[in-house]
């Protein structure tokens, strides 16, 4: 077994809490160890990630015209451009660059999928937002997208990131835990308290549905991905204020397991229940099929 191993969150808290390290120190040196790369190689990867999401965000931002399907585009600029009224600096921040990935992904443009595609606006949204309304550095934010990373993969390992298998709760609510616990993290949270912004994040987000419309990863999906960067950013500052989750991390897991099990098939990526099924629904599926045909 190698020294810094977890298969839980619980065993990721124990490993840091015996090695006197930060959760992001652990999934480094697991890292270095399954990969056998120096922490140097590990790190530039990692720091590659991050200048993928500045890409993907600039391109979603810079290209306003709308994608092959003409469900969306233009909606980051649009939302960037108007007034807040409503959304402080940070939280519009994160809204509109969650916009921009989505887009730019549904134009086929680079984007880090992280965990899935669908979801892929919500880690970079997030963690770009803070990283400039709060100055944090690019070793911050490097430390912090591993903690992401780290947590990402026990939900993967005990339960599923696929919305074929769990429904958008293991697509957008992984993600949007993820992207919780890296906020917390960037924010100078403990380690407790990233892993209860994991937990405060994926446990509003159990039951969600993934019903796609015409089968096509943008409705609803690019516009989801705005709301659940929201709702990591609000978890986050739950749990650096000191709130905690009544159900441990692992069992929230557990539960967002259970319930993708529960769902029905029709509700996870089929496109044939949900949004998907709704008469406006069809009838873009049925435009979209005979634009195809022609």
């Amino acid at each position: 077994m190698y020294q810094y191993e977890y298969k839980t969150l619980h065993e990721l808290m124990d490993a840091a809490a015996t090695h006197n390290l930060s959760l992001s120190e652990v999934v480094v040196r697991h890292e270095m160890e399954t990969s056998e790369q120096t922490e140097q190689d590990v790190r530039s990867r990692m720091e590659g990630r991050l200048a993928v999401f500045k890409e993907s965000i600039d391109a979603g931002l810079n290209d306003t015209e709308k994608s092959v399907s003409g469900l969306v585009g233009g909606d980051a600029d649009k939302l960037l451009k108007a007034a807040p009224k409503l959304l402080g600096p940070l939280a519009k921040k994160a809204a509109v660059y969650a916009l921009a990935v989505s887009e730019a992904n549904a134009k086929m443009f680079k984007i880090v999928a992280c965990p899935t595609a669908g979801s892929c606006g919500i880690v970079p949204a997030v963690m770009t937002a803070v990283a400039e309304e709060l100055d944090v550095d690019t070793e911050t934010s490097v430390n912090a997208l591993f903690t992401a990373a780290g947590v990402g993969a026990v939900v993967s390992r005990n339960a599923s990131v696929a919305g074929a298998v769990g429904g958008c709760q293991a697509e957008c609510g992984t993600a949007a835990a993820m992207a919780a616990a890296a906020a917390a993290e960037m924010a100078g949270g403990t380690n407790d308290q990233i892993l209860q912004a994991f937990a405060l994040c994926m446990k509003n987000t159990l039951g969600l549905a993934c019903d796609p419309v015409a089968g096509l990863v943008e409705v609803p999906c690019v516009k989801r991905n705005a709301c659940y960067a929201i709702l990591a950013i609000t978890a986050a500052e739950m749990a650096l204020a000191g709130v905690r989750s009544v159900i441990p991390p692992d069992e929230v897991i557990e539960a967002m397991n259970e319930i993708g099990r529960m769902m029905p098939v029709a509700l996870k990526e089929t496109s044939d229940g949900g949004l998907a099924k709704t008469a406006t629904g069809k009838a873009i599926a049925e435009r979209l099929e005979r634009s195809m045909a022609e």
